[in-house]
């Protein structure tokens, strides 16, 4: 029978189309009634996996994929009414994790089971999911003493409150500052396409904002240094002091690292990088700052010199005395097209959304043997296309939402997310379902949606991430995709897929001008292959810089002091960064990542990851092909298909046969030669 609640109906896919703000307190009153009533049960059974494990994994299963489509909506389709019921059951849905987290019944449960005779009996996937709850349950404060358990829930429940405001925060301020432009010579340099966005219906001017598909071509094409200018200072200074009180993001980072710190501290740790640490491949936080330092060291003489052809060029050619922190990418997309002979514009007609999407399919079925195709399913907006992956025999292998425009209901970004993991039930499998959600700029004057090659690449990503998830053959819910695999490891196999963006047997299949339908020229792939270093010196110390902040701030930087994370930042900046933003640049405050995401002293996870997947893929450079299946499939069988079903490590020295090596990330980038 078809329950009148959607969120309480688990038989199939989200019933997007019938979802309504109203349904979530009544869903999740429910669900949490029957969550903490299996707990109880799981409580008086038995140390026996089928007798406690099994039932509470099929209580929070249900719990988390209900959440999971709130907080989704709430990601992508924000509005009033759904905001308000998101923050009116946030705080039930965080004080049920942290009281299981905090269970001592069910971790001596866990203990038992650990310690019996059997538990090696049991698979590793099973074996692995009881050690990660272990730690789970150490890290959720089950070891504290009962007079210290309500401060650490309250901890945990302001955390969750204040992430889910800078969150919003930053979407209120993003949506709050427009510009309408009636000059029509102040739009000189900007693309046709992106104006043509930007006309406002009346016909009376352009309006732009700061959503990355109207504020980038501006920033990188605009000749009106003014309103350069004017677009990166709104940018820069959202979600601060400088606009609207009430949305500024400076009392929530000073609320959030005090907090973080005092949890730490209730655990016994020195910090909360130490915490963070804990499920991840690094050790500890001087390791981490290490390898930042060691990569800052190697990639600083590039940035360097990519600096100063950029200000010789700005004074010599564009008769920039000084170059400003909003010169920076005008400046560089004119020295690009100077010194390599095309455009990002150029470029960006020859990627359709239908022919990227075609592209990435066609690679997908050559390394994995599995087809994508479009299917039909209830979706949240009329944006949004659903597709299937299936096996070489037709059966079905997982599920995918893909919603890739911008609009202003939508955090900025690009991520994946689980809708759906994959799992056994009895005899039937569950197959997994993904939500796939990017910026991009949509479909304008009857058109197709026009891609940079950035955002090929930040598909490819994200379908990595995706991949990670649907391509999995474990059946184990706590390690199956991307579960329980170490945060510093999940970026390995979306990083990964980057790498083929610059291949031109790849890209060969994807491209089609959009006016002429001719394939993408070998010439212009040349010149692009030539600038894909193109100032990858800078690029590399900008990440470097903000990973380091990052690490810092959770580590060595006292949140009891008088200092600001600005401060910290602003110290950061002047051993490690060549470039310098103005004083009002108020970046903390939009760094979702660590402030509202999962990436608190996890930043570096980018650089850390981006060792192992430069280095994996150097195993498709050295086969016949780039596209080569047997590599892709033992790719598939060693580190896609296993989930966290094993440390990451295990699964790199698994598919390499070796330790990784940094040497393909820097040759990658252009910091040694190839060999």
């Amino acid at each position: 029978m078809r329950n009148d609640n959607p969120l309480l109906d688990f038989t199939g896919l989200p019933r997007f189309a019938e979802l309504r703000p109203a349904h979530v307190t009544p869903a999740l009153g429910q669900l949490l009634a029957e969550a903490r009533a299996a707990v109880a049960s799981a409580e008086r059974a038995g140390p026996v996996w089928e007798e406690f494990v099994t039932p509470l994994e099929d209580a929070n299963e249900r719990v988390g994929r209900a959440w999971g489509q709130i907080a989704h909506l709430h990601a992508v389709l924000d509005s009033p009414e759904l905001r308000a019921a998101y923050n009116e059951n946030l705080p039930k849905i965080t004080q049920y994790w942290t009281e299981l987290g905090q269970n001592q019944a069910l971790f001596e449960k866990y203990r038992a089971l650990r310690a019996a005779a059997d538990f090696a009996a049991l698979s590793s996937a099973r074996q692995r999911i009881v050690e990660n709850a272990l730690r789970d349950f150490r890290l959720g404060g089950a070891e504290l003493p009962a007079d210290k358990k309500p401060r650490y829930a309250q901890i945990q429940d302001e955390l969750a409150r204040l992430a889910a405001k800078f969150s919003e925060n930053l979407l209120d301020a993003t949506n709050a500052w427009t510009l309408v432009i009636e000059d029509e010579k102040r739009l000189a340099g900007i693309p046709a396409d992106v104006l043509q966005a930007a006309r406002l219906q009346d016909g009376r001017g352009w309006k732009f904002t700061l959503h990355m598909p109207s504020y980038l071509p501006v920033m990188q094409y605009a000749e009106d240094r003014s309103l350069r200018e004017e677009m990166y200072r709104a940018s820069s200074t959202r979600a601060s002091e400088f606009g609207n009180p009430a949305i500024d993001n400076t009392p929530l980072i000073a609320r959030i690292l005090p907090l973080r710190h005092e949890a730490a501290r209730l655990l016994g740790y020195a910090n909360y990088a130490d915490v963070s640490l804990v499920p991840k491949m690094a050790d500890s936080p001087s390791q981490v700052l290490g390898f930042l330092e060691d990569l800052a060291v190697r990639a600083r003489p590039h940035a360097e010199r990519d600096l100063e052809e950029l200000r010789e060029f700005g004074r010599e050619a564009l008769g920039l005395a000084t170059l400003e922190a909003w010169d920076i990418a005008w400046a560089s997309e004119k020295l690009r097209q100077k010194r390599y002979a095309y455009s990002d514009q150029e470029v960006k007609q020859y990627f359709p959304e239908d022919a990227v999407l075609a592209g990435l399919f066609r690679l997908v079925d050559t390394l994995y043997a599995v087809r994508v195709t479009p299917a039909s399913a209830p979706v949240w907006h009329g944006d949004v296309r659903f597709f299937e992956v299936r096996d070489a025999r037709g059966e079905l292998v997982g599920q995918f939402y893909m919603d890739l425009y911008a609009r202003d209901t939508k955090r900025g970004g690009a991520w994946m997310d689980d809708a759906r993991a994959r799992r056994r039930r009895g005899d039937a499998i569950q197959t997994p379902v993904a939500y796939l959600n990017c910026n991009f700029p949509r479909p304008v004057g009857g058109r197709p949606a026009l891609f940079t090659h950035d955002d090929v690449i930040t598909l490819f990503h994200e379908f990595g991430h995706g991949l990670h998830h649907l391509l999995t053959r474990v059946e184990e819910l706590g390690v199956s995709g991307i579960a329980g695999v170490e945060w510093d490891a999940v970026e390995l196999p979306s990083q990964f897929m980057e790498n083929f963006c610059w291949e031109w047997e790849v890209l060969r299949h994807m491209t089609r001008h959009v006016d002429t339908g001719e394939a993408l020229p070998r010439a212009l792939f040349d010149r692009m292959l030539a600038a894909k270093n193109f100032q990858s010196g800078l690029a590399m110390l900008r990440q470097i810089e903000f990973s380091v902040f990052d690490m810092r701030l959770h580590s060595d930087f006292d949140p009891a002091s008088r200092r600001s994370a600005l401060e910290l930042l602003q110290e950061v900046r002047a051993r490690i960064a060549v470039l310098h933003p103005p004083e009002y640049n108020r970046f903390p405050n939009s760094f979702s990542h660590i402030f509202a995401g999962g990436y608190a002293a996890g930043y570096y996870s980018y650089k850390w990851a981006e060792v192992l997947s430069a280095d994996a893929y150097g195993a498709f450079e050295e086969s016949a092909s780039v596209t080569d299946a047997l590599t892709g499939a033992r790719f598939r069988d060693e580190v896609l298909a296993v989930g966290g079903s094993r440390p990451a490590a295990e699964s790199f020295r698994a598919f390499r046969g070796r330790e990784p090596r940094v040497d393909a990330l820097l040759r990658h980038n252009g910091m040694i030669a190839a060999e």
